[in-house]
């Protein structure tokens, strides 16, 4: 990938300039933007003294919204609004594919009643932030405590996206014109990578989606407060993420030649070794970070050529890889910021875990802003290359990436929405609500994955595969994919046998569903 650095925003119109007058072009660009921009400071001095401070407040707000490119923001909004009918669906239809949202939705429970984020489902007394170093959740407090639900986490995460979409559509739109730009906002907003994790569910990285387009739009626009601010941020979402702050600081040195670049970087490794050699160990019950044993960092020392090896083996890897470069257009590589990509790529590639590697849950979404953003850059590098051929080849970046997006899209997770059944709740939906409304507020209750993000608002709820105190109410469900291929049939026989000395009475059992409640 080139390290060169970016010249300011060109407008976005035919063909470039011939390659002396283009030098100098950007050269009086380049003046006369500073000759503007102190002006402008000085005028703005001007306007915040103490008469006009508030008016001036308003004048500037009215202006810099009277800026922003309306088809952007447009984007966004459709994008959410794809992603918000999606999560209902899913919701409606009683859909589960990991235990992750009832998780959340328990530490968002916990924030919205001002208490730390224990979180039962991971065992008694269990703190979230002894699992990762996500403190930046808290801000799931307000919405949860507004609307007290799993499906509220789904909908604050399609908004996040929605924003990231915005986001990257505006950079596009700045750097290559607003049809360009939609494109580009588009083929990202439908890119697998976000597909694929609002399928997953709720995870942490919704917070780093917007963050990673926010900070990655400034350092393109060279604003360096806002990138550093915003890249800053990430370190509060998930302790892997000091590697990309890392990167991404390492890449605003280079690219604005700013030493707040290389403050960036320190700041995300000081992060990532407290969070993962202090913060995690301390927070949690077994007093270590327990994700440690999933990368050989000691054996990939011991044996580097063999860990090479390791890191471009697999078909998964290929997978991923490939996505990338197709969705990407290919001219992403032009870019540094494609350099953001590699330190989420190589823990993942790194690890034993071989989820990691493919291109399905919620993995990728942090990719995916890097990848469509180094898009943007790229072409408009390639646009003011003095080379015809590379401003020719410039032109079929973002359809490639569009062409790519459209060709993928039949096989992504979105492709159900064409589905007339997927607008159909679940047959089951009426019966498992019938149940969980014989459960009084505040009761225990064990449960399997399926139903614990619908019965956490008003329920203690524990994961049936932990060691877990006699819950008030025992759940079996025929359906719930958590008892593997061994289901009891008989709900109070498990429940007694699973808890000797207590006894337990059956009080529901209809459509696969048995709730037994705890005598005494």
């Amino acid at each position: 990938m080139s390290t060169d650095r970016s010249v300011d925003p060109a407008p976005a119109t035919g063909s470039a300039a011939p390659a002396g007058q283009a030098r100098g072009d950007q050269r009086h660009d380049l003046l006369h933007g500073r000759q503007h921009g102190s002006t402008a400071r000085v005028r703005g001095a001007r306007d915040t003294g103490p008469q006009g401070g508030p008016q001036s407040l308003r004048t500037r707000t009215a202006a810099a919204v009277r800026r922003q490119p309306p088809g952007a923001w447009l984007t966004g909004l459709a994008a959410a609004a794809l992603y918000i009918l999606f999560s209902v669906t899913q919701w409606n239809q009683l859909a589960s594919p990991s235990w992750d949202l009832g998780i959340f939705t328990q530490l968002a429970k916990a924030y919205a009643g001002f208490g730390a984020p224990i979180v039962p489902i991971k065992g008694e007394g269990f703190n979230l932030l002894g699992d990762h170093f996500h403190p930046l959740l808290v801000l799931l407090a307000p919405a949860y405590a507004l609307a007290p639900s799993g499906l509220t986490l789904l909908i604050v995460q399609d908004l996040l996206f929605g924003l990231s979409v915005a986001v990257v559509a505006r950079a596009g739109t700045r750097f290559l014109g607003p049809v360009a730009g939609i494109a580009v906002g588009i083929a990202y907003a439908l890119s697998w990578g976000l597909q694929s994790a609002v399928a997953a569910q709720f995870h942490e990285i919704a917070f780093a989606v917007p963050l990673l387009a926010l900070s990655l739009e400034a350092v393109l626009l060279r604003r360096v407060v806002p990138a550093v601010v915003s890249g800053g941020l990430l370190v509060f979402v998930k302790e892997d993420l000091g590697l990309t702050v890392v990167a991404l600081g390492l890449v605003l040195a280079w690219r604005l030649r700013t030493p707040a670049g290389l403050w960036l970087a320190a700041w995300g490794a000081l992060w990532l070794v407290v969070s993962v050699r202090v913060i995690l160990p301390a927070l949690n019950a077994a007093g270590q970070y327990d994700y440690s044993d999933r990368i050989d960092v000691g054996g990939m020392a011991a044996d580097p050529a063999d860990a090479v090896v390791g890191l471009v083996s697999g078909t998964a890897k290929y997978e991923t890889l490939l996505l990338l470069l197709v969705a990407g257009g290919f001219l992403f590589l032009r870019s540094p910021l494609g350099l953001v990509l590699v330190p989420t790529l190589l823990w993942r590639f790194a690890s034993s875990e071989e989820w990691y590697w493919g291109h399905e849950w919620h993995y990728s979404a942090v990719l995916m802003p890097v990848l469509f953003l180094a898009l943007v850059d790229g072409v408009h590098l390639l646009r003011t290359d003095p080379r015809a051929w590379v401003r020719t080849a410039a032109l079929a970046g973002v359809p490639a990436a569009v062409a790519a997006c459209l060709v993928l899209l039949p096989a992504q997770k979105f492709a159900v929405l064409a589905e007339p059944e997927t607008y159909r709740p679940s047959e089951r939906w009426d019966a498992a609500h019938r149940m969980m409304d014989l459960i009084p507020a505040g009761s225990t209750v064990e449960s399997g994955v399926v139903l614990m993000a619908y019965l956490t608002p008003e329920a203690r709820v524990y994961w049936l595969g932990n060691t877990n105190p006699a819950p008030d109410y025992l759940i079996v469900d025929a359906d719930d994919w958590s008892w593997g291929g061994v289901r009891p049939g008989d709900a109070e026989a498990h429940a007694e046998q699973r808890y000797p000395g207590t006894d337990y009475t059956l009080v529901f059992g209809e459509d696969g569903y048995q709730l037994v409640e705890r005598e005494g």
